[in-house]
């Protein structure tokens, strides 16, 4: 390659780096893969150092990528936070190890390997044994003031323990999201029918960033620390400071492992590559440092990494698929989600026959055709998600996927609200999915709890049974019997629970209309804030932007869904049906749990739901995380490891199903959940 055909490359590498940086830790929305990404940077690295006239001091090899936020108020790192050094092949872990060696000399001196978390980077710094400043990584040099939040994350000690921490010094690691977390938080953003996260590492770094500590508090986040700066502490070697800050009652992870040459390092390496699929968090990949302060202090850093640590990286597992078709669903809130069909794949245990494509913005950003063999991989290992277009395979008279102009279902012309990156049906009570959708959700088990599935609704539509949700309230024996398979026992428990969610409580009932971007959490705040139906429907826009994490897009939704004189006349029918329209005090059912903050984990007798409303009938507070201020760990059969290990470091009692069971009334037991029912 001549110097005018480097030149040109560099510059489209650094626009394509730049760009999916952005993507990465600003929009937390990347289109393109780590190993992709890693790729194209080792690419231009070598270009820097085959033509160094060409390297300039804002390249993305010189600069850390930035994750600043105007929000937040910004404050400088004591030291700069720096990026790692990244590889896929052992041999360069070796050559990294060849390196220390020659550089150090004939000393003897130790590897830290520890896991590389996949989360959002932070530097917490403590003055006086106290919580003084939270930061982001930001561009290096100056982070995001996240201190609030992160004071919402529960094993983040706000006060140190112990004896012989420094007056003031900084500790870094990672804001995590464990999969439980990550999949508690998608499901409901897709209820919701809002885009769920890519993967976990997008989903902590989206939550770090709400302006709303309260909401971060909800969004189970987790944090586990890794390094000290040396110039922070006197100790003499990194494994020896993070030891003490464990004694200090700091979250540091204690799968680390101190070794001696490079056997040790590639048998931890091929330890976690098969155990990482155990853990409740998301890792990446292995990072191995030079134990040893004094001797990373004589190797020194480069300008955006240090020469004294190295990250390996797990390959994420993929596979190549052919993209056969794409289909366009709509969703019960009428956004229209194209779905790739694939060829079937096996990938990270499971077969892989579908993948969203998030909407049309994607799909041309990917420029992924039918008939196309694409790269499909699962974001945390949980998603499947394509990442790339194998163009050298591509079909001659390939064309672009059209987005369809009209509704799929009902013909209606599709729309686009200027800040919005989907199409809507507008055809909200004609278009047979949404009404379809929107019945299932009514039903379901966190709006009115009625048993009663997908098919079952399908099978009511079809035949004309039901068209609105107060449509159900009409019902009787008589029309049930005439469901395919139905008997007398299969109506009366319809029936039956159809009474029993004349009980529901206010918050579900709203949750349960369906009010596009009101979901569950959304709902309880509105039903909290206003008290009744009457009042919410009479809330003008301005008084609803002033409740606690409605901004102007839900705000406009809830005004205009009680501005509809259809929908007011639908609420009219659910209160003669008698379902609850307004807030109603309750008093505990005893106070024996009074005071008490609890977290559960694992499975028990009844759903998790049902433990939890236990807890708050009977005084106490339900808590995702465990802290210094949880007075038990509940814990049923297969509890999480990381709360069981965070409970004993913390001292927190755990107790189990029938311990608490014995804590609270004898005349209070848990309720059985409702099943569909039985046809035959």
């Amino acid at each position: 390659m001549d110097r005018e055909q480097a030149e040109k490359r560099v510059s489209e590498l650094r626009e394509i780096l730049w760009v999916n940086s952005r993507r990465y830790y600003v929009e937390n929305a990347p289109t393109m893969s780590d190993f992709d990404y890693d790729h194209l940077m080792r690419e231009l690295e070598d270009l820097d150092d085959e033509f160094p006239d060409l390297r300039t001091p804002d390249s993305p090899t010189q600069k850390v990528g930035s994750d600043l936020d105007k929000g937040f108020a910004q404050y400088p790192h004591r030291y700069p936070m720096l990026s790692l050094g990244n590889t896929y092949n052992i041999g360069e872990i070796e050559d990294f190890a060849r390196r220390a060696v020659k550089e150090l000399g004939e000393v003897a001196f130790s590897y830290s390997c520890e896991l590389k978390f996949d989360g959002t980077a932070i530097c917490l710094t403590y003055r006086a044994g106290k919580l003084f400043r939270a930061l982001t990584r930001g561009d290096g040099v100056v982070g995001d003031d996240v201190t609030a939040n992160v004071r919402m994350i529960g094993n983040v000690p706000l006060s140190l323990k112990g004896e012989g921490w420094p007056e003031e010094f900084e500790i870094r690691g990672e804001i995590l999201m464990p999969y439980e977390s990550f999949e508690r938080l998608n499901k409901e953003r897709l209820e919701n029918e809002d885009q769920p996260f890519a993967n976990p590492r997008n989903a902590a770094s989206g939550s770090l960033k709400l302006q709303d500590p309260k909401e971060v508090a909800k969004r189970g986040l987790m944090c586990t620390l890794y390094h000290i700066p040396a110039q922070s502490v006197s100790f003499a070697t990194h494994s020896e400071a993070l030891d003490a800050a464990a004694s200090w009652g700091l979250p540091v992870s204690g799968e680390r492992r101190i070794v001696k040459d490079i056997e040790g390092i590639e048998e931890y390496i091929s330890h976690w590559d098969r155990q990482r699929r155990y853990l409740p968090y998301a890792t990446d990949g292995i990072v191995i440092k030079i134990n040893e302060l004094d001797y990373q202090n004589a190797l020194g850093y480069t300008a955006k990494s240090p020469r004294w640590a190295v990250a390996f990286k797990f390959q994420a597992e993929e596979a190549l698929s052919r993209l056969l078709s794409i289909d366009y669903q709509v969703g019960r809130t009428g956004a229209v989600t194209p779905v790739a069909n694939l060829s079937p794949v096996q990938l990270a245990g499971t077969v892989v026959k579908r993948a969203t494509l998030n909407n049309e913005d994607f799909i041309s950003q990917m420029d992924i055709r039918v008939g196309d063999w694409v790269k499909v991989i699962k974001g945390g290992e949980i998603i499947p998600k394509i990442i790339d277009v194998d163009l050298s395979r591509r079909p001659g008279d390939s064309v672009r996927p059209v987005f369809p102009e009209y509704c799929p279902d009902c013909g209606a012309r599709l729309v686009k609200d200027e800040d919005e990156a989907r199409w809507f049906c507008p055809n909200i009570d004609g278009c047979p999915t949404q009404i379809k959708g929107k019945l299932v959700h009514f039903l379901s088990r966190k709006a009115m709890n009625v048993i009663a599935g997908d098919a079952t609704v399908e099978q009511m539509y079809n035949l004309g049974l039901v068209r609105t949700p107060a449509d159900f309230y009409s019902l009787d024996k008589r029309k049930l019997m005439t469901l395919e398979g139905w008997k007398d026992r299969s109506a009366e428990r319809f029936l039956d629970s159809l009474a029993a969610s004349r009980e529901v409580p206010f918050e579900r009932v709203l949750f349960a209309l369906g009010i596009r971007h009101v979901g569950e959490t959304t709902a309880k705040e509105l039903a909290r804030s206003y008290g009744s139906v009457e009042a919410l429907a009479a809330a003008s826009v301005e008084s609803l932007v002033e409740v606690r994490d409605i901004g102007d897009v839900i705000a406009r939704s809830v005004h205009d869904y009680f501005d509809e004189p259809g929908h007011l006349a639908e609420i009219e029918r659910l209160r003669a049906a008698g379902l609850r329209l307004s807030v109603e005090e309750k008093a505990s059912a005893s106070v024996a749990l009074a005071g008490k903050t609890i977290v559960i984990s694992g499975n028990f007798s009844v759903s998790r739901d049902e433990m939890k409303r236990l807890i708050e009938t009977h005084g106490g507070k339900n808590s995702s995380s465990v802290s210094g201020k949880t007075d038990f760990l509940l814990a049923g059969s297969k509890p999480g490891p990381e709360k069981i290990r965070k409970a004993g470091e913390l001292g927190v009692r755990i107790i189990g199903e029938e311990e608490f069971m014995n804590m609270i009334p004898s005349g209070e037991s848990p309720r059985e959940e409702p099943v569909e029912p039985t046809l035959f």
